[in-house]
């Protein structure tokens, strides 16, 4: 047992990071090509957590009401999300407001200097 995974390193890998944190980072793309608020990740990420709790449980035998390790999921959810949201975000601004920003980076953007 670790602090971030239940029962086995490589079901936490597997089904956590790269299902989910998947699914994670496709939703923020998403809620960011809709031009949603951030906010809105909090609960989609809940629900997230929730399903992929399950599927930890049903498959692997992990603990369904572990209040810690659901709050482990439901962090990393909300980092690689917030992510997804901001780099799509910052495609966004750049290319359709072209002549007011530019790129400073993968989650940033600045404004354009005037010539």
């Amino acid at each position: 047992m670790g602090i971030l995974w239940q029962n086995s390193f490589v079901a936490f890998l597997v089904l956590t990071v790269l299902l989910g944190g998947g699914g994670a980072w496709m939703t923020g793309r998403a809620v960011a090509r809709s031009w949603s608020a951030v906010r809105i990740l909090f609960v989609y990420m809940a629900l997230l957590a929730c399903g992929i709790r399950f599927l930890q449980f049903s498959l692997f035998g992990d603990g369904l009401l572990s209040l810690h390790y659901w709050l482990v999921t439901y962090a990393i959810y909300l980092i690689i999300s917030f992510a997804g949201w901001r780099y799509t975000r910052t495609l966004q601004m750049v290319t359709q407001y072209r002549w007011l920003y530019e790129r400073s980076g993968p989650f940033s953007w600045r404004d354009r200097a005037s010539a």
